[in-house]
């Protein structure tokens, strides 16, 4: 049995694939649902990035709905949106 979609939900579905389809990203994924919640610094540090670079790619996850981001003052800390978007990965690594 064949399951119809609607275009409108391929093409948000097929965007957040594009988003965790790169290296960093998928990694930031992953650290995100192990780690819970990190600040840019923490996220920075623990993948040996620039932090420039971290935001970078933060911000295109959160574009794409895959993190949030929760403010204590100046501090912005991500977590993934649904913990479920780490089964991309699994689908992956096999864990």
């Amino acid at each position: 049995m064949h399951t119809i979609y609607e275009i409108e939900f391929l093409e948000d579905v097929t965007e957040k694939l594009k988003a965790v389809a790169h290296p960093i990203r998928f990694l930031m994924v992953d650290l995100l649902y192990v780690e819970k919640e990190l600040s840019v610094t923490e996220i920075h540090e623990k993948l040996d990035i620039e932090q420039a670079v971290a935001s970078h790619h933060l911000r295109i996850l959160k574009n794409q709905d895959i993190v949030k981001v929760s403010r204590d003052g100046k501090n912005s800390y991500y977590s993934l949106a649904k913990e479920e978007y780490h089964n991309i990965i699994n689908c992956f690594t096999g864990k």
